[in-house]
């Protein structure tokens, strides 16, 4: 069957769309020092150079942002890389004996 108005498609012949699906980003993850008052600020220069790959003038200044506002973020990672890197952190501040503490939170 035609349709009364020929500049208007019949509503039969549909066009066929195909949704796109969207590859979600996996959530990353601010990894975090905080700040206590037993280990030694050189001690937290040597990890953020060890297990963030951070260069010596930068990690000094992180560990002073630490030091003064009692945190800072270290790096951003997936979920698994920013839970290696906690752990990492933590195991070796506890093989010195450090209390340094190392967190992770979503975004």
């Amino acid at each position: 069957m035609m349709a009364d108005n020929p500049d208007k498609p019949d509503d039969d012949a549909g066009v066929i769309t195909k949704a796109k699906s969207k590859t979600q980003r996996p959530p990353l993850y601010k990894v975090m020092l905080l700040n206590d008052d037993y280990t030694p600020m050189e001690f937290v220069v040597h990890v953020l150079e060890r297990f963030f790959g951070i260069n010596h003038a930068q990690a000094v200044e992180i560990m002073l942002v630490v030091h003064k506002k009692g945190l800072a973020v270290v790096g951003i990672f997936s979920h698994e890389i920013a839970e290696t890197k906690v752990a990492q952190v933590m195991d070796f501040a506890r093989r010195h004996q450090h209390p340094l503490q190392c967190t992770m939170e979503k975004e």
